[in-house]
């Protein structure tokens, strides 16, 4: 999608930097001239376990502190009151969480404290605390999945938790058939307590310098981030260098209280003042529009536009302008854009006159409760308008000032 390609930009987001340096450490963790499951030469570097290990520890510490010395409601233990009905995507046990009584969810913001402000120092407390670290943050990110859709974040964050273990802790996943790679492991183990070590050829040196001077250039790179999480000041899910390899985390430092949200109208009518005119709601794939829809599940997948929706519904379009380069993609029925949306209301027909954004405070319905009864999960308030109708005619000198393609109309 060429033409729309800046319909989406937006600051990187922190999962995306975690991203790079996950990937950017599996890069040394195998060796790179062999395919074997157990090449008996160049056994994983300690130093790029370790390196998993200080990136779980600076994500989880640094998403505990941003919360500490952010908003109020993380030290008033009332965060979570709010959480489950404002994340970004609630799913449907988002529905149910959020009518917790008020001690579940004071026990809740407790718990998280605990887990991201005192059990990543685990890591550096010995093999046994560390398998604990390594055990309590997989089942924290499972309940994080379980109760909303962070898209892969939280299936990422589970895999520098990983190299809390060692063979002895995940022996159990493989076989004990002999000459299987669990005897195998055990075989070579059993040598190197007796001594029994072959010679190291050149190209494991080389592999031994390049991990070396890897570790080096993790540990310089720390500095600043380091500097950052004991900052009052601290910044979260930002680089301090361009190679964006040791990076700086952190999510959900300020709870929005209320839920908004930006609802993209259509209409074909000539006049979009005319009080006879009907506007049609645009329906995305996941982020709550139509009130009788239930909340979707999609972790581990991403929709990035209901996410950037989120974002732009507590700010101005002024803020957010890739909204209007949205309306002009629906006005032209571009099929590359509407390939997003979950419903257009103009398919089959031509395309609107006129698109404009209204803006609601939505909450969760009452379990139970009347509206619940009527198939309604949501209940919406109009609060005003978002941003006002335009049409194709209206945004041809607003694209051009921003040397956006004009959209073309589909037939």
């Amino acid at each position: 999608m060429e033409d729309g390609a800046s319909l989406f930009s937006a600051a990187p987001k922190g999962w995306e930097s975690q991203l790079l340096e996950t990937g950017f450490l599996g890069i040394f963790l195998c060796p790179l001239w062999t395919l074997s499951q157990l090449p008996r030469r160049t056994p994983p570097s300690r130093i790029v376990i370790w390196g998993y290990r200080w990136l779980i520890f600076r994500i989880m510490l640094g998403a505990g502190l941003i919360k500490i010395r952010g908003d109020r409601c993380w030290r008033d233990l009332t965060c979570m009151d709010y959480h489950y009905e404002t994340q970004p995507v609630p799913n449907p046990i988002s529905y149910y969480m959020h009518r917790s009584p008020w001690w579940f969810h004071q026990f809740e913001t407790l718990f998280n404290h605990f887990i991201e402000l005192a059990v990543p120092f685990l890591i550096f407390l010995g093999r046994r605390l560390c398998l604990v670290h390594g055990i309590l943050q997989i089942l924290f990110q499972v309940l994080l999945i379980v109760s909303g859709n962070l898209s892969f974040l939280n299936w990422l964050t589970i895999v520098p938790s990983i190299a809390c273990f060692d063979d002895a802790a995940l022996g159990f996943l493989f076989s004990s058939k002999e000459q299987g790679l669990k005897a195998r492991v055990q075989e070579m183990q059993a040598g190197e307590a007796e001594g029994k070590t072959e010679p190291l050829r050149c190209g494991c040196y080389i592999r031994k310098g390049v991990n070396l001077s890897f570790g080096v250039l993790i540990a310089f790179l720390s500095v600043p981030v380091v500097i950052n999480l004991l900052s009052s000041r601290q910044v979260m899910n930002t680089s301090f260098n361009p190679l964006r390899i040791v990076n700086t985390y952190g999510a959900f430092g300020s709870i929005t209280k209320d839920r908004t949200e930006v609802i993209i109208q259509g209409t074909s009518s000539l006049y979009p003042n005319d009080p006879a005119a009907i506007w049609e709601e645009y329906e995305f794939k996941c982020k709550p529009g139509d009130l009788h829809r239930r909340p979707c599940l999609i972790s581990p997948y991403h929709y990035r536009l209901d996410w950037l929706m989120w974002f732009a519904a507590f700010q101005t379009y002024e803020q957010n302008e890739w909204i209007i380069h949205l309306a002009g993609k629906l006005l032209a029925n571009e099929k590359e854009v509407l390939s997003l949306i979950a419903f257009n209301p103009f398919e089959g027909k031509a395309p609107p006159r006129w698109v404009r954004g209204e803006h609601y405070r939505y909450k969760f319905s009452r379990p139970g409760g009347n509206h619940a009864r009527d198939g309604k999960w949501w209940i919406r308030k109009r609060i005003g308008p978002y941003f006002p109708p335009v049409n194709l005619e209206g945004l041809k000198k607003f694209f051009e000032a921003r040397n956006w393609p004009q959209p073309k109309q589909d037939g």
